[in-house]
């Protein structure tokens, strides 16, 4: 399917048929079931180099490349954080971020989804946007909240229109739906992006 593409405040995702509060909207219990019913990390998308998901998107995103050794074991290697401006020299250091989280996916349309759709979401290398490399503490920091609830914590305006188009391409891909206080925190960030252009391939 051909790439879409416009500016960031135009494209943003659909709204939920009814609007769900905040206080509701993904907890950590949506987080288990997604997680209980999805095969996480999978085999990757070369399955027979030994090495998963989260292993090719440590290769795929190192600035300088690490070592691959027996069984995937990486070594070296320099990845750069976004969320929190931060270089990490160990893979070790890094989690592998859902850049919409798994909780909020199952909020938003991903709970009657196939089990092998959830599979291919969770472990989705056809965007680049889908799954960031970046530090153990801003992932857990984000944890499954969604743009009105977290932001990545630089004064960086560009990180934060960078972070807003990649939250609005990878809802887009996958067709997932936003409730009012989302959208309208998303909005309030895309007035400060004029500049900021969001492009996505529809998900198969």
């Amino acid at each position: 399917m051909p790439d879409v593409s416009d500016d960031l405040r135009s494209r943003l995702p659909p709204p939920t048929a009814a609007s769900t509060p905040l206080a509701s909207h993904a907890s950590t219990a949506d987080q288990r079931r997604f997680r209980l019913c999805t095969p996480h990390w999978n085999a990757g998308t070369n399955p027979t180099d030994g090495c998963n998901t989260r292993a090719e998107v440590l290769i795929s995103e190192a600035v300088d490349a690490p070592e691959v050794g027996a069984g995937c074991r990486l070594t070296g290697g320099r990845w750069w954080s976004y969320y929190d401006a931060t270089w990490v020299t160990a893979a070790s250091g890094l989690d592998i971020d859902h850049m919409v989280p798994l909780a909020e996916a199952w909020d938003s349309g991903a709970s009657v989804w196939t089990p092998q759709r959830r599979e291919a979401y969770a472990n989705d290398q056809g965007a680049e946007t889908s799954l960031v490399a970046v530090t153990a503490r801003s992932n857990r920091s984000k944890s499954d909240q969604d743009p009105a609830q977290w932001m990545p914590p630089t004064p960086d305006d560009a990180v934060r229109c960078q972070y807003a188009a990649e939250w609005v391409v990878t809802k887009l891909r996958w067709g997932l739906a936003a409730d009012d206080t989302e959208l309208a925190a998303l909005r309030d960030i895309a007035l400060g992006c004029p500049l900021e252009s969001v492009t996505y391939e529809p998900a198969g």
